[in-house]
């Protein structure tokens, strides 16, 4: 199994547009590498491609991976479908630089389905696509050899979705283990985590790589690096340190290489220089940059 990490920061990208913190102006002067937002590609064959997630920045993610480019005929191309983890605007936007690729297979939680009804119906009027339950029984296994489960591992609503809009019950969140067939190597994809959970333990356990959710390195993070009252940190995100840090949770799994992605432009493991990258090392947990590939 080959996993590229096609972007590794979380909405808004490094550096955010609209903001000037110290880690966003160090990016901007080159002192810091730049990361698009967070997804990722799978493949068991080299051929088969599957994206998880889709991100804002999926076609510039695509244009820089040449195992993701297209032929050989002229539209043809490596890429089957997309296995969505919510319905977070900065994981489904990119849907819309795949509009006009017939034969893709969306795989989402009804909850997440039903969220993206509007862009479903825009998007079947380009190209007809497929769109199918994560949640089904037993898993579902996609082209290449690669079997998939989906786990629930956070509630988080997102903002766009007015409050007094009908909300489906069931998992808006889930996580992702990916198992090939070919060499038994397991991958734990959860970029988005609102709570640790046992379930996550087992999956943790029986992994060959996991990739969490790092987007705050500490639960009082935004207002401390952004302004004060900048609100609730965490946003369905758990941070990386505290009592309930996933730091402290995935040093119990030393036997998988485990690797933070979804990183806020406010988070210091963003800088390879940093006390919180050292500590984050000394834990055996990883930071990667952009497009660095894994073999599973």
């Amino acid at each position: 199994m080959r996993v590229v990490l096609l972007g590794t920061a979380a909405g808004g990208g490094f550096p955010q547009w609209n903001c000037a913190c110290a880690l966003c102006a160090a990016a901007r002067d080159g002192r810091l590498p730049s990361r698009t937002q967070e997804c990722a590609a799978v493949t068991g064959n080299g051929r088969d491609w599957w994206l998880l997630n889709a991100s804002p920045d999926l076609r510039t993610q695509l244009t820089a991976t040449p195992a993701l480019w297209p032929g050989p005929g002229p539209r043809d191309t490596p890429l089957r479908g997309v296995l969505l983890t919510d319905a977070e605007a900065d994981h489904v936007t990119g849907l819309g630089e795949l509009r006009g690729a017939a034969g893709l297979k969306v795989y989402a939680a009804p909850p997440v389905r039903a969220a993206l009804a509007p862009v479903r119906a825009a998007l079947d009027r380009y190209a007809p696509w497929e769109w199918a339950d994560t949640l089904a029984d037993g898993g579902f296994v996609l082209a290449g050899g690669l079997v998939v489960t989906a786990h629930p591992v956070g509630a988080k609503i997102p903002k766009y979705i007015p409050a007094q809009a009908p909300r489906p019950a069931g998992p808006w969140v889930t996580a992702y283990r990916v198992e090939d067939l070919a060499s038994g190597g397991v991958l734990v994809y959860a970029p988005c985590v609102g709570a640790w959970s046992a379930e996550l333990d087992e999956l943790c356990a029986e992994a060959d790589c996991v990739l969490l959710d790092g987007t705050f390195y500490a639960a009082d993070e935004m207002g401390t690096a952004v302004r004060s009252g900048a609100g609730q940190a965490a946003m369905g995100h758990l941070p990386v340190t505290g009592p309930v840090g996933t730091l402290a949770a995935l040093a119990r799994y030393p036997g998988a290489r485990r690797i933070y992605t979804h990183l806020n432009n406010t988070n210091p493991l963003l800088d390879p220089s940093s006390p919180a990258r050292a500590r984050a090392a000394g834990k055996g947990v990883e930071v990667l940059d952009d497009g660095a590939e894994l073999l599973l």
